[in-house]
């Protein structure tokens, strides 16, 4: 009889990928999970497979390390090691003949793109086959995976879906931003390996690099250094100066797919360009593509504290006006990531949510990334805790002192303990709303602010002094949210706190301001003298015309810094109230025909917008889908008052929770409208 010869080895990657939960997931390769078995058959011709003759031996390549996996006829998958088990052979006398072998990886391999062998040694022979090559993921549906996690609801949030929000604006005034994740797009887990072959210790030291990609701690390291391209071939240069022409404005990405392509594409250049939300939301989708449980945090009022002494100093001058003279910096939002995973080299206690952070700021082992810093660590002021701890402690903690200043002199301080990580939150898991997970990070809220006076700026001397006899009050009150195109009233609320009448002077000043700096030069101001009776409260309303806050590049929503000084004439106490908020863009409205939409059945939207300017706008209208089609994109200009309809025929590839979103980039204001709208797309 014929002598044993394989003939073809059937990966059986339709029937895997689904149990392994990559279906969807694509690559140029079978995708597996680590921890779990996968069955592979083996179709040979000849006499009847016979163990005692011919030995099967498994080679499974990663890089210059190589494991040989012998098949055996008894045993079971390990999580420890990786095993073949050979399952049955199925006798045909006159066809070809099978045999299934199943192999399991242990929950602690190293992710990558591997390469599988089969050697099969007989008495006086020795053939290797070259069987392709397969994706190893984490595995958080693994109990002995350090991403394991419990829930399948929260699985199913932060592994599975592709589709997101993003939070930004000021605490009063949310802006929720669609995102696509875009991890089952074509291509791009492909792309998402590629980022961990490209990084400098994969180039350093290929063989370290790889034993140490079993640890996701190691990995996400890797990952926050290379979503920012400052140190490394990485994906996204950061750009914060307002000129993006010769590059993409970061407000008009939408979608994480778009910029991972433009990358690999052109050879590992830097995309042009990226902001905190921009570099978080990418690096949420490369860590969702490789398995490891991650969402999107926004931090409000995140602070940026230069020297390290938790405390941010805000100069005014007695106009009002915010001065650029502290090195320190308050961002109205920082957008990063939290992943989860196990801290065995911290100790027990700070497994779970580890803060992540790709937006280039300050360098972590002399290269730009942040973390992974333990959520509970932070909570816990374990400043001791690598990795980062202290920098993210101090981005939601910290005392701001707003100091006014008058020709160098210290006229007063305040101090506002709670402005600081005044709101954490993230996309509630399974819905379209905000969580707030700010009790994750820190404890409740001190509801004093303290007012001082001082002395000498110039000098340096202490901001704590004598208490200021506070005859004085004052505030501000936003009227409603300000939307762009419409006017921005406010009102200024001035209390008199004693029994005698006063002469006041008033400064009001606005300024506009990028989210992660000081405000630049003043828009509008209004100054004036009044009179006050005793114990006395006076409401002033000021207004802010359109045309005179309008914006010179194009952006989601615009911030100012509002201020006013109101100066006691006769005693000369000065009484600072400041309010940062965000101008919101007017939101686009999407309807989905049916209800109940179907797999790869054409579909009808409508994407709705009223033109509320006084002028006709015009741009560029572009409509996508996670997972559903390609970009549609239009010109158009709609008149003043004129509602916009415009159908879009689509057709979903895939089921599940997918969204449906729009981005209208106008001109004429500049500004940018989003919209978005989920749909349930049930198989077929």
């Amino acid at each position: 009889m014929d002598e044993f010869k394989v003939r073809t080895v059937d990966l059986q990657q339709v029937q895997t990928q689904p149990r392994h939960k990559t279906d969807g997931l694509s690559s140029s390769t079978l995708v597996l999970r680590r921890g779990q078995a996968f069955t592979v058959t083996i179709n040979y011709d000849g006499r009847p497979f016979d163990p005692l003759k011919e030995k099967l031996i498994f080679r499974i390549v990663l890089g210059p390390i190589a494991v040989e996996v012998p098949v055996s006829r008894f045993g079971q998958p390990s999580l420890t090691q990786w095993t073949a088990v050979l399952e049955r052979s199925v006798p045909n006398p006159t066809g070809p003949r099978a045999l299934s072998v199943t192999l399991s990886s242990p929950a602690t391999a190293s992710i990558g793109v591997y390469t599988l062998q089969l050697r099969v040694e007989a008495r006086l022979s020795v053939k290797t086959h070259l069987l392709g090559q397969f994706t190893l993921l984490c595995n958080p549906w693994c109990q002995a995976d350090s991403v394991f996690l419990q829930s399948e609801d929260l699985r199913t949030e932060y592994v599975k879906s592709d589709i997101g929000l993003l939070f930004k604006g000021s605490p009063g005034n949310i802006v929720s931003r669609p995102w696509s994740f875009d991890q089952y797009e074509k291509g791009i887990l492909d792309i998402c390996m590629k980022l961990l072959q490209v990084s400098p210790q994969h180039q350093a030291d290929m063989g370290k690099d790889l034993l140490n990609r079993s640890n996701p701690v190691y990995i996400s390291r890797v990952i926050s250094a290379m979503v920012n391209s400052n140190d490394d071939k990485g994906v996204l240069m950061g750009n914060w100066s307002g000129d993006y022409k010769d590059g993409v404005n970061p407000s008009k990405w939408s979608g994480s797919a778009d910029i991972l392509r433009v990358w690999s594409e052109t050879q590992f250049r830097p995309v042009k360009y990226g902001q905190c939300w921009v570099f978080a939301a990418v690096m949420c989708t490369v860590m969702r593509a490789l398995g490891i449980p991650t969402r999107v945090v926004t931090n409000f009022n995140s602070a940026h504290d230069t020297d390290g002494n938790m405390t941010i100093e805000e100069y005014y001058n007695e106009k009002g006006e915010k001065l650029s003279m502290s090195r320190d910096s308050i961002w109205n939002f920082h957008v990063w990531v939290e992943s989860w995973m196990r801290r065995p080299d911290l100790g027990q206690g700070y497994d779970g949510w580890q803060v992540l952070d790709p937006t280039p700021q300050e360098m972590s082992g002399e290269m730009f990334r942040c973390g992974p810093a333990a959520v509970t660590a932070i909570y816990e002021r374990r400043v001791d805790a690598q990795y980062d701890v202290p920098f993210v402690y101090a981005a939601v903690n910290g005392n701001v002192h707003r100091v006014i200043v008058k020709n160098g002199k210290v006229l007063s301080t305040s101090i506002d303990k709670n402005r600081v990580g005044a709101l954490i939150c993230t996309k509630h898991p399974g819905s379209m709303h905000m969580q707030d997970i700010t009790s994750e990070y820190k404890t409740e809220m001190d509801d004093s602010t303290v007012h001082t006076l001082s002395t000498d700026v110039r000098r340096g001397e202490g901001t704590t002094g004598i208490v200021a006899p506070q005859g004085l009050a004052v505030s501000l009150q936003l009227l409603k949210a300000p939307v762009v195109g419409e006017n921005i009233s406010f009102n200024v609320i001035i209390t008199n706190k004693v029994a005698v009448p006063k002469l006041l002077r008033k400064h009001v000043n606005a300024q506009n301001k990028e989210y992660n700096r000081n405000p630049t030069g003043t828009f509008w101001e209004a100054h004036g003298d009044m009179k006050i009776g005793p114990k006395e409260t006076v409401t002033i309303q000021h207004e802010i015309s359109f045309k005179e806050y309008m914006l010179m590049e194009a952006e989601e929503d615009s911030l100012v810094n509002l201020a006013v000084v109101i100066e006691d004439v006769k005693s000369q106490e000065t009484v600072l109230a400041s309010e940062e908020f965000n101008i919101r863009s007017p939101s686009l409205d999407i309807q989905v025909q049916n209800e109940y939409v179907v797999i790869n059945t054409q579909q009808v939207a409508t994407v709705t917008f009223t033109n509320l300017f006084s002028t006709a706008v015009s741009g560029e209208l572009i409509v996508a889908c996670s997972g559903l089609q390609e970009k549609i994109q239009t010109r158009l200009t709609i008149r003043p008052r004129e509602t916009m309809r415009m159908p879009i025929n689509f057709t979903p590839r895939m089921a599940g929770a997918k969204m449906l979103y729009a981005s209208l980039v106008l001109m004429n204001p500049l500004t940018i409208l989003h919209g978005f709208k989920t749909i349930n797309v049930q198989g077929s």
